[in-house]
């Protein structure tokens, strides 16, 4: 279903993909369920309702008899078609270009967890959307659920490169008007930002019962600072600089960063959101399993 050449998604990827214990439609089933009923596209008798056509979407379903009398593109949805529609979040903060104990930048960790993600959910037959954003939302392609959608997503992915501040919680609260169906939304970022803050821009998405997945990624080297002696710490995102001595840092560094996921952590499941820390040294397809529990 994708161009081999695309970066964020190997052949030997979807290979695993598919000969994942789960598969796609036990991750329907699973954590991003929502209301899904069928994997069939209508192919139900009993019609259910029109809904207007999007981006991306299957272009077979639309109705063009509707199409001549209002000169409106309108699909025809049926009691069994699936409800699924994932949006997927991508944090391409500068902070995010960060690397030291991985092979992978958190950007190119979250970037192929999301085009696995977006495969997957396709594969199923369901729609994904994609965002990317920094202190705002710099990409917004809405749900879809077509091979062309799939190689949109992808071709977004592989010219992203890191920005500038982040802003979680600000781009979060922008977004939300830009999802017209509620579905499961899928965060993907190091969440360098106020915990309390992240939260409190979530609540309209749950208030319209959205499903929220955090998947917080870092590099195992900002979890317990490397000892290295004398240093120049530099802000990614803001060009500040401090030079430290890392053995006097690293006992309180170790400690505001636990403080930090324990409160995400802890947050999370306060309001029934699922949460997830990954290492960047860890496989990416770890991530799926927590999306089905």
């Amino acid at each position: 279903m994708a161009d081999s050449q695309h970066t964020y998604l190997k052949p030997e990827d979807i290979l695993k993909l598919r000969n994942y214990e789960f598969g796609a439609k036990s991750l329907v089933e699973g954590y991003l369920a929502g209301r899904h009923k069928s994997n069939q596209r209508g192919s139900s008798t009993e019609f259910h309702e029109y809904r207007q056509y999007c981006p991306g979407d299957d272009i077979s379903m639309v109705d063009w008899r509707v199409f001549a009398r209002s000169d409106r593109h309108y699909l025809k949805t049926f009691e069994e078609e699936t409800n699924l529609e994932c949006h997927v979040f991508v944090d391409s903060s500068a902070s995010m270009g960060f690397k030291e104990k991985s092979k992978l930048s958190k950007l190119e960790y979250a970037s192929f967890f999301a085009a696995c993600l977006s495969w997957l959910v396709i594969h199923k037959g369901d729609r994904v959307g994609l965002q990317i954003f920094d202190k705002d939302i710099r990409h917004h392609l809405p749900a879809g659920s077509t091979r062309k959608h799939l190689l949109n997503i992808l071709d977004l992915l592989e010219k992203n490169k890191a920005g500038s501040q982040t802003s979680l919680a600000t781009s979060l609260k922008r977004a939300a008007p830009l999802l017209k169906r509620k579905g499961t939304i899928v965060v993907v970022s190091d969440f360098f930002d106020s915990p309390e803050e992240i939260f409190r821009s979530l609540h309209p998405y749950l208030h319209r019962g959205f499903r929220v997945q955090l998947c917080h990624i870092l590099d195992p080297a900002e979890l317990k600072l490397t000892d290295r002696g004398l240093t120049r710490f530099v802000d990614m995102e803001t060009s500040e600089n401090l030079i430290a001595h890392t053995t006097n840092l690293q006992s309180e560094w170790i400690q505001a960063m636990e403080t930090h996921c324990r409160s995400l952590r802890r947050l999370a499941a306060s309001k029934q959101i699922g949460y997830t820390l990954s290492p960047t040294t860890e496989s990416y397809h770890k991530l799926f399993d927590q999306l089905v529990k």
